[in-house]
């Protein structure tokens, strides 16, 4: 008779939770802000396990814990949220911290901790906690709470640990909205950027060649009767502002693309850059055919800014380029010997060129140990 009684008692829990389970997914699908995620999660785990109050907690770097989401039931114990709290002590949430596992502790009365006090005081007597981790790192908890000592089901870890993978995602798709707005707001502020070097160089550069060849050519025209070979002077210095003005343009239509990149190809686009370099560069790329164009610039310009802070930085006395085709992905990787400690985070080349690879569906890395040199690894997807 009590098995009978009890496997419906338990398919109607099951259902109860799967049902706020999908209630969180949803908010999660729909991206909404995570406050009002972390709000939900813990009305669901508190609704579900039937507890009176839950809390959704972050660690901080500082060692201290911030309360992010809460829920109480009516006349129920609670902390508010963004409530400073210490994790040295012996309750769940510092036990979560050091562990990284689940945790349960059925009577807070022999702790003498200050947040077990704190706990203590608005009336909580045990609790549960589960571990939310993001990207690799343990991010928070999440905590049930009960009023009375042992007020927790038996399976409330196992329970719990639902709820904090479905936070884990949340949390995960905010950090990659976030990431990719500022990977955007880069993208934008280095094109801007380059637009304004690009109106410098040119007012610099070739519209200062120019206006002399235009002055050169007027005064020769005005000679050219009563002063021939003055005239004559004068326009081998137009043709020599002249002369100057095409390279200068010409290294500008470098920098933005090359026509070399475009006529012969990135292995020929490489050799180039290769032959310019100011450390000898070996270079290993052997592509049987041509690639997409947005694949081959972007691996030209990770190179051209790689080599040109081997030539600026690194010290080293040699570079090696290497390309190859792996898994529909082109892997560009260059090496070097100099002295190490890039920091891809500190410089805009570096992270522009991150943007860069990142809008290719690609991933660059740098890795750079004081004393041993730089290897800069791209992916760039093919399509």
């Amino acid at each position: 008779m009590t098995n009978a009684t009890g496997a419906p008692a338990r398919l109607e829990t099951l259902v109860r939770e799967q049902a706020a389970l999908r209630r969180v997914a949803t908010l999660v699908a729909r991206d909404a802000e995570p406050a009002r995620i972390f709000a939900s999660v813990c009305e669901e785990v508190g609704r579900v396990l039937g507890v009176t109050t839950t809390n959704l907690v972050r660690f901080e770097e500082s060692g201290r814990g911030t309360i992010l989401g809460a829920w109480a039931a009516r006349g129920a114990p609670s902390f508010p949220v963004a409530a400073d709290l210490p994790m040295d002590g012996g309750t769940v949430a510092p036990r979560v911290l050091r562990s990284g596992r689940p945790t349960r502790i059925d009577d807070y009365d022999d702790l003498d901790d200050e947040l077990a006090m704190r706990l203590r005081a608005v009336g909580i007597r045990s609790a549960v906690g589960a571990p939310i981790v993001v990207a690799g790192r343990l991010w928070g908890a999440v905590i049930a709470a009960s009023g009375q000592p042992f007020g927790l089901p038996d399976d409330a870890e196992e329970r719990i640990v639902g709820f904090a993978q479905l936070i884990t995602d949340a949390l995960a798709n905010a950090d990659a909205r976030e990431q990719l707005a500022a990977s955007r707001a880069r993208i934008l502020q280095a094109g801007y950027e380059e637009r304004r070097r690009l109106g410098r160089d040119l007012h610099d550069g070739a519209q200062q060649e120019l206006v002399n060849v235009v002055i050169d050519l007027q005064l020769a025209q005005k000679r050219w009767g009563e002063q021939p070979e003055r005239a004559r002077r004068l326009v081998d210095d137009a043709l020599e502002h002249a002369r100057a003005a095409i390279d200068d343009l010409r290294d500008l239509a470098a920098g933005i693309h090359p026509a070399v990149l475009t006529d012969r190809g990135l292995v020929a686009a490489l050799e180039t850059l290769a032959s310019r370099s100011r450390v000898p560069v070996h270079l290993d790329a052997e592509l049987d055919e041509r690639l997409p164009m947005p694949v081959e610039t972007t691996a030209y310009f990770v190179v051209a800014e790689a080599l040109t802070n081997v030539g600026k930085y690194s010290g080293a006395s040699q570079a090696e380029v290497t390309l190859r085709l792996e898994g529909g992905h082109l892997e560009v990787e260059v090496r070097d010997d100099g002295i190490g400690g890039a920091d891809a985070a500190a410089g805009s080349g570096l992270r522009g060129l991150a943007d860069r690879v990142s809008a290719m569906d690609g991933r660059l890395q740098v890795c750079s140990p004081p004393g041993r040199g730089t290897l800069v690894h791209a992916r760039i997807a093919l399509g």
